[in-house]
């Protein structure tokens, strides 16, 4: 048995990539793959607006709020967001890692109106920096990331930005947690983490947004007009907002969001509480912001963490080598991670710590 470990694109529900295999060359007996279908087909649309429909109530989305299917990954609402959200005055960003830094660094490329209102910086990102209790009022939106894949960190406790909009990047603890929609007034997410393969790009946004972008924003980075074309203004991802479907309906029967927490928070506990007491094996990340999903962990020395890396691979633990910028290692328990895999791993750093110390 393989289990993989990786912070994306990430492993699948089992069920689904079954059932994906099944449904490939011939779906619901149209004689198509859903690959090969148009974007404009009765077939496709309901594929579409079930995605849609799966979405808004699992999330519990308000009805005051449109779902867009985009493309270009979170990476790219990075520099949509500003554009679309924008107006007259500044934004405010909380810097808690690389993809909240590279966040901030687009969006600095279009105007000197950039505030960092809280950092961690200092700390190594190795905790969620104190947040203000009061905003500047002249800020256009706030702007938080989540849950950092790489540093392991994550908002236990949402920001409270009264009348400034809140925009988060939630690509790796969406559908993971128990965050209100409506405490946001824009999410967006890569959907390689918990949604489906890379590919397919939600925004949640709320309605009343959609107003604020200027007309000489090209007409692709326009929330707006994708909200106007039902997320059909050009081709869109199908084959993606397919899985997506799926991947949804499975987490349906799971239980929904809430069932999923209960367990994500079952995994995570196990493997933080064998760090917290192993003598070789140790997370770097303060206790009272540490992910749910995305656990780093070193060990005593550099080069004990390469004889680990190498020795979980050959008991089919893969892809727990730390992000290059880190170091170490890091297990990613996105909601398709079974308990038996994170059981795995501490059976596998028990005994490797067993093993060393007999050397």
């Amino acid at each position: 048995m393989v289990y993989n470990f990786s912070a994306g694109p990430a492993m699948l529900p089992k069920p689904v990539l079954l059932r994906a295999q099944q449904e490939l060359g011939d779906y619901q007996n149209s004689g198509m793959s859903v690959m090969e279908m148009s974007h404009r087909s009765s077939i496709y649309d309901n594929i579409h607006h079930q995605t849609k429909k799966l979405l808004k109530e699992l999330m519990m989305i308000p009805d005051d709020y449109e779902i867009l299917f985009l493309q270009g990954g979170a990476s790219l609402q990075f520099t949509m967001v500003p554009l679309n959200l924008r107006q007259t005055g500044k934004v405010g960003y909380i810097d808690t890692g690389v993809w909240s830094k590279k966040a901030i660094t687009e969006a600095k490329k279009l105007g000197n109106y950039v505030n960092i209102l809280a950092s961690s910086q200092d700390k190594s990102y190795q905790e969620i920096p104190p947040i203000p209790e009061n905003f500047p009022d002249d800020l256009d939106y706030i702007h938080v990331t989540t849950n950092n894949t790489i540093e392991g960190t994550a908002y236990t406790k949402i920001p409270k930005t009264g009348k400034i909009p809140l925009v988060a990047d939630m690509s790796s603890n969406i559908l993971s947690n128990d965050y209100h929609v409506s405490d946001f007034d824009l999410i967006y997410a890569g959907a390689q983490k918990n949604i489906g393969p890379a590919g397919v790009t939600l925004v949640v946004i709320k309605k009343e947004l959609l107003n604020r972008c200027s007309e000489s924003v090209p007409s692709m980075m326009q929330y707006a007009i994708h909200a106007k074309n039902d997320s059909l203004y050009n081709t869109p991802p199908t084959y993606g907002i397919y899985m997506m479907s799926l991947v949804l309906e499975w987490l349906k029967d799971f239980g929904g969001q809430s069932a999923m927490l209960t367990y994500n928070q079952k995994k995570a506990a196990l493997l933080y509480d064998y760090l917290d007491q192993s003598p070789m094996f140790s997370s770097p990340v303060k206790p009272s912001s540490r992910s749910l999903t995305n656990i780093p962990f070193v060990s005593t020395n550099a080069d004990n963490d390469k004889k680990f890396i190498a020795y979980a691979e050959k008991q089919g633990l893969i892809n727990l080598k730390g992000h290059r910028s880190v170091g170490g290692m890091r297990a990613s328990l996105y909601n398709a991670m079974p308990l038996e895999g994170v059981q795995a791993l501490i059976q596998a750093l028990d005994t490797f710590e067993k093993e060393y110390n007999n050397q």
